[in-house]
């Protein structure tokens, strides 16, 4: 049977102090393959949704957060097996600035912390953070100063 496939969209939100929000999957997100692993906020994008409609409804319901959407710097996929089915998610990264620093969690997470994107391997980061993480970094060491 071919998979589900999903497209996805992530925020990494950037405060004034260039540190970004990771938030923690807890057990009781349904639909849920990485529980205790740090992750960004986003997520699938509905039909007929528009795209940055999508990203700005998800930070809502996950942080609590209003965001003003950047650039988007990376793309990537995995293929997590939910609740039995096999799932393709194709997840489009944009960089995103928050407009309050008020952090309200839903029950899909049960933690978040502020990091510094340099340290980013110091942490409980699931795995498709990884490559996004390089790629963002290499992306700020270039841009002028």
């Amino acid at each position: 049977m071919a998979p589900k496939l999903f497209v996805a969209t992530k925020a990494l939100i950037v405060n004034n102090e260039g540190k970004v929000l990771l938030i923690r999957e807890s057990s009781q997100y349904k639909d849920g393959s990485k529980i205790g692993g740090l992750d960004t906020p986003g997520g699938r994008v509905q039909a007929g949704q528009h795209f940055d409609e999508s990203l700005k409804r998800e930070v809502r319901e996950e942080t609590g957060l209003e965001i003003r959407i950047g650039e988007s710097f990376f793309v990537n996929e995995s293929w997590p097996m939910v609740r039995g089915e096999s799932w393709q998610i194709i997840r489009i990264f944009f960089e995103c600035y928050p407009e309050s620093s008020d952090v309200r969690l839903s029950d899909d997470h049960d933690a978040f912390e502020w990091i510094d994107p340099e340290e980013y391997a110091r942490y409980p980061i699931i795995e498709n953070l990884k490559p996004m993480f390089e790629v963002y970094l290499k992306k700020n060491d270039e841009a002028p100063k």
